[in-house]
């Protein structure tokens, strides 16, 4: 059974967001367990965040790539 709409957005705003190290500039999203559309999100200054989930995606530094 998956939880419906109001009560994922209670659960989003409860737990903290992901952070996810990626080596490119544009990554997608799709909410993992949670699920949302997925979008497709163009990283500035290093970093993005998804409007839907909060997961954050920053640039891995470049000695860990």
């Amino acid at each position: 059974m998956r939880p419906q709409a109001a009560e994922k957005r209670k659960i989003m705003t409860q737990l903290p967001p992901d952070i996810v190290e990626v080596e490119t500039t544009e990554v997608s999203c799709d909410g993992g367990e949670l699920g949302h559309p997925k979008v497709y999100l163009a990283l500035r200054n290093g970093e993005v965040e998804c409007p839907y989930c909060d997961r954050k995606f920053v640039l891995k530094p470049r000695s860990a790539r």
